[in-house]
C-alpha cells in the first residue's frame, strides 16, 4: 500500500491547473522518499537547500524582514483598537438592560 503521502501528491497533481507540466510527477518523486532513511532525507535536504536554492541577499532579507515585523507589529495594535472599541460599545450596550 502506498504511503498516505503519496496520495496526497497524486490528488494535487490530477487537480493542479495544468496536470502533468513541469516534472514527471509529483508522486514518483514522492514514492522515491519511500524507503528513504531519516539521515539520507535530512542529508538531501541540506543538499538542496545549499546548492539548487537562490535565496536573497543578506541586505535584502535584513530589510524584508523589518518590513514584515513593522506591518506585523502595526497589525496587531489596529486588531488590539477594533477589539477595545467592540467589547468597550458591546459592554455599554449589556449595561443598558442591567
Amino acid at each position: 500500500m502506498a504511503p498516505f503521502y503519496t496520495g496526497i501528491a497524486q490528488l494535487v497533481e490530477h487537480w493542479s491547473p495544468k496536470p502533468g507540466v513541469g516534472s514527471s510527477s509529483l508522486s514518483a518523486r514522492a514514492e522515491n522518499y519511500i524507503n528513504m532513511s531519516f539521515t539520507t532525507y535530512v542529508k538531501e535536504s541540506f543538499e538542496e537547500l545549499n546548492n539548487k536554492m537562490t535565496w536573497l541577499p543578506r541586505g535584502e532579507a535584513q530589510k524584508s524582514t523589518v518590513v514584515v515585523a513593522t506591518f506585523t507589529i502595526l497589525f496587531a495594535l489596529a486588531v488590539f483598537f477594533v477589539d477595545k472599541v467592540f467589547q468597550g460599545a458591546l459592554d455599554w450596550f449589556f449595561h443598558l438592560f442591567a
